[in-house]
C-alpha cells in the first residue's frame, strides 16, 4: 500500500498557525507535511496558502491519483473507516455511520467522489499503518445545516490495552 492511500481516507482540515507547533517541528528537522487531498485546487492552494512562511512544505501524494482505484485499493489492502459526515445536499443522511467497504462503493450515486473529495468524510480506524485496530461503533447521528454526523466511541469491550 501507498503512503498516500491513507492520507487520502483522511479529511485533514490543516489550520498552521506561527505558534510553538510549527516552531517545535521545524526545529526537530521536520520540513514536509503530508496532505490527502486528490484534486480540489482551490483547497490545495489554500493549504499552500496556509503553510507559506511557516518552514514547512506541503507534499500531496495521493493528487490526481483515479479515486475509484483509490478506494478499491485502500479496501483491499485492509484500510478499514466509517463515514462519519456527509453533505446531504450530495448525498442521502443513511450513508452517515456506514462501514467503507465494497457496498458502500456500490451503493453510492455514480456523482459522488468514493474518497470524500466532494463533502463526504471517512473516519479510518483499521489498516495495514496502524498497529491495532482502534475499536469504535456508531453513537448518535446529528444533523446541522445541511451535514448530517455520526459521532463514533470506543467500543468499551473490545479496546486493546496495548
Amino acid at each position: 500500500m501507498g503512503r498516500g492511500f491513507a492520507l487520502a481516507m483522511l479529511e485533514c482540515r490543516l489550520r498552521v498557525h506561527h505558534d510553538g507547533n510549527v516552531q517545535s517541528g521545524c526545529a526537530t528537522g521536520i520540513g514536509y507535511i503530508a496532505v490527502g487531498d486528490l484534486f480540489l485546487t482551490d483547497i490545495r492552494a489554500y493549504r499552500e496558502k496556509q503553510l507559506e512562511n511557516s518552514g514547512l512544505q506541503p507534499i500531496f501524494p495521493a493528487w490526481g491519483m483515479p479515486t475509484r482505484e483509490l478506494a478499491r485499493s485502500m479496501i483491499k489492502s485492509g484500510v478499514r473507516a466509517k463515514l462519519t459526515c456527509i453533505d446531504s445536499k450530495l448525498l442521502a443522511p443513511k450513508f452517515v455511520g456506514r462501514e467503507f467497504n465494497e457496498q458502500l462503493l456500490s451503493d453510492l450515486p455514480p456523482e459522488i467522489d468514493p474518497c470524500g473529495e466532494n463533502g463526504e468524510f471517512p473516519f479510518v480506524y483499521a489498516g495495514p499503518m496502524f498497529r491495532h485496530e482502534l475499536p469504535v461503533e456508531v453513537g448518535e447521528i446529528v444533523s446541522r445545516d445541511h451535514f448530517v454526523f455520526a459521532d463514533l466511541t470506543l467500543a468499551q469491550n473490545k479496546v486493546n490495552p496495548d
